[in-house]
């Protein structure tokens, strides 16, 4: 006879309550928060690693295939360098673009001391960061880097994500990438919480949820990965009121990615129009956009100790922001249903702007971003966060973007947006990043400090 069924309930219980609280600690019980900038630089210096620029021939195992000229590893693993040729009503476009089908493992584990959560972040070299070193994730890797395809050591700590208990997983969500430079590019976004004794290596430290949100408000500390995984955690929702419905927010965010027609398939990267590849570099004619380069890594301290790469790297710094405004009392951003050719579905949820300005300086003031001006122009007190975060250092250079999030008012971001935007509340916006392919990246970085933004209150 078999034993009776158990039940459990259907959400795990507390959870945002338990990281609510980790959130009001300010301070942990392992490392004070003013330590870590001074940590993270130490472990830049101790690991002595050089980034080269090099020309593409230099490249170790990477060649461009003399059929396609996608630049690709002779292993065929980690990722490559391809075209890809987009088509919308009115507008079409051709690109490099990364394609990197495997999904890599994002996770955070977690462990309570004294009653609060805390949570293991390593100081992690990435060839792309512009201070190399950054707060990151537990564990950080692509599959091709945790089955060794390298040939370099073992993941620390890899073992917590590939079978955990599921009873002890407080998130788990695939969610997207830059859908402007990565082809449906998706991770695992963990964290688990682990008992008993689990030692902190030296490249680790233990650190509450709070002190991890104080440290983001730090240019260059937090890195992007970090940022992901912590946004798509369960929040206590802040409010029980909205402009729109839950059910209405879907049916509006259901009819956007419905109405856009776009089109896309990849192509070979030799016959990308308005490209040129020459001894160091892919890029445009025009200069605009993004270039695709060649770096050399030696001392890295990481799995393998030096490597060469292709990496993307912006023409300039970007601009990332929400509009934010308060209505009877409820706080909400402006989200934008976006296009990137690069997205498995058609759009997904970002901030009310997100661009490169620079790249729109030739073309006539009716295509510049909407709400761009907005955001550049408040006032200072209005600014109620301003950071500058780099994206993904493992596969961008130098990839810097302002974050913003700027109280606005009636005259620059009207109640009744124009089409493609929509008010949502921050506890919205979370309870979307709990699933796959609702919130962008560059919104999820925003919606990790959401929580600390108040009316009133200027950046620090």
């Amino acid at each position: 006879m078999s034993a009776p069924a158990t039940l459990v309930a259907r959400s795990g219980a507390g959870t945002a309550e338990r990281l609510a609280l980790s959130a009001a600690t300010a301070e942990g019980t392992h490392t004070a928060t003013c330590e870590v900038p001074g940590w993270l630089e130490e472990r830049r210096r101790s690991g002595g690693a050089v980034i080269r620029r090099i020309p593409f021939a230099e490249l170790g195992h990477w060649s461009f295939a003399a059929d396609t000229g996608d630049l690709r590893h002779r292993s065929g693993r980690f990722f490559t360098i391809e075209g890809l040729h987009v088509a919308r009503p009115g507008a079409q476009w051709q690109q490099p673009i990364i394609v990197q089908p495997e999904i890599g493992i994002l996770g955070i584990l977690a462990k309570e001391f004294d009653g609060v959560l805390h949570f293991l972040m390593q100081a992690k070299m990435e060839p792309g960061n512009p201070n190399l070193v950054q707060l990151s994730p537990t564990v950080q890797a692509t599959r091709s880097n945790y089955t060794k395809a390298h040939g370099g050591t073992e993941v620390k700590y890899l073992e917590h994500f590939l079978a955990p208990q599921r009873e002890r997983v407080l998130t788990d969500v695939l969610q997207s990438e830059h859908g402007a430079w990565f082809y449906r590019k998706r991770n695992r976004n963990m964290i688990v919480e682990v008992d008993g004794d689990v030692p902190a290596d030296e490249a680790f430290r233990w650190l509450t949820l709070g002190q991890i949100l104080e440290l983001l408000r730090l240019d260059n500390v937090v890195n992007m990965d970090a940022r992901t995984v912590l946004a798509s955690a369960p929040a206590v929702p802040a409010e029980t009121r909205a402009l729109s419905s839950d059910s209405g927010l879907l049916t509006w965010f259901t009819g956007e990615r419905a109405r856009h027609d776009v089109r896309v398939r990849r192509m070979p990267l030799r016959e990308v129009a308005g490209w040129r590849t020459d001894a160091s570099c892919v890029s445009r004619a025009d200069g605009r956009f993004f270039r695709v380069v060649a770096v050399s890594v030696e001392g890295a301290g990481r799995e393998v100790a030096g490597w060469t790469q292709p990496i993307i790297e912006p023409v300039e710094s970007g601009v990332v922001g929400f509009a934010y405004r308060v209505f009877d009392g409820v706080p909400h951003v402006l989200a934008h249903a976006r296009v990137e050719g690069g997205f498995l579905d058609t759009v997904e949820l970002a901030p009310t702007v997100q661009c490169a300005p620079s790249n729109y300086a030739p073309l006539p003031a009716a295509h510049r971003p909407p709400f761009l001006d907005a955001l550049l122009n408040a006032s200072g007190d209005r600014v109620r966060y301003s950071t500058v975060h780099s994206e993904e250092g493992g596969r961008f250079l130098n990839a810097e973007s302002r974050y913003l999030i700027v109280e606005t008012d009636e005259a620059t971001t009207p109640t009744e947006p124009p089409p493609g935007y929509h008010w949502v509340t921050p506890g919205q916006l979370n309870w979307l990043a709990g699933h796959s392919r609702y919130v962008n990246v560059q919104a999820r970085t925003l919606l990790a400090v959401l929580g600390t933004v108040a009316p009133g209150r200027g950046a620090r």
